[in-house]
């Protein structure tokens, strides 16, 4: 299991990219889409298969990232 700093690590933000909103690791899957897609009920399988290159550590850091920030 991953610590929450480890899992913190994988968002970031980067000026000019994604308008500076927090992503995953420097990629262009913004924090806020994956939160959405999870409150609208797609299940982490489902962004797993649509975002090949997202772990599933990726997905419990958007969420430790939101409880942390709001």
């Amino acid at each position: 299991m991953n610590n929450s700093s480890d899992l913190l690590n994988r968002i970031t933000q980067t000026p000019g990219q994604c308008g500076g909103k927090p992503c995953i690791r420097s990629m262009r899957i913004r924090v806020s889409d994956i939160l959405e897609m999870l409150a609208e009920n797609v299940s982490v399988a489902e962004i797993l298969e649509d975002f090949p290159d997202l772990e599933p550590e990726d997905i419990q850091a958007c969420l430790l990232f939101a409880a942390k920030t709001y």
